[in-house]
């Protein structure tokens, strides 16, 4: 499985971004898909996963509001809007194989894939 993130950039606070992830591959060992970001000397944390298992989300504490997370098929997508210098990290996709438990979203460990990321800057 290969994650590919597109749609980042430098945006004025304020303003909006929808971020792509392309998922190619054995796509089917894939299971819950989301987004992960990393600032600047901070933990990657968890911005929102969408959840296969009862067409579910699962939003991170500092992303409630203003994101939205969707998923087409081998696609996923992340809405920002209103958007404000302390969002600004790499923003990364990452997915899940199937499981017999629930995973523990927040952590890192729980995911299989991974993509390379895709930089949002968020000018004041």
């Amino acid at each position: 499985v290969q994650l590919q993130a597109f749609g980042g950039g430098l945006v004025q606070a304020g303003g909006s971004l929808r971020l792509s992830c392309a998922a190619s591959g054995s796509t089917f060992h894939i299971n819950n898909i989301g987004w992960y970001r990393q600032a600047a000397d901070n933990q990657r944390e968890l911005v929102a996963m969408d959840i296969t298992t009862g067409n579910n989300v699962k939003y991170g504490d500092s992303a409630k509001g203003r994101f939205t997370i969707s998923r087409d098929q081998n696609m996923v997508f992340l809405q920002i809007s209103d958007l404000k210098p302390e969002d600004t990290a790499v923003y990364y996709c990452a997915a899940d194989r199937p499981r017999n438990r629930s995973p523990s979203w927040s952590r890192e460990s729980e995911y299989d894939y991974w993509g390379r990321g895709t930089q949002v800057t968020v000018s004041s």
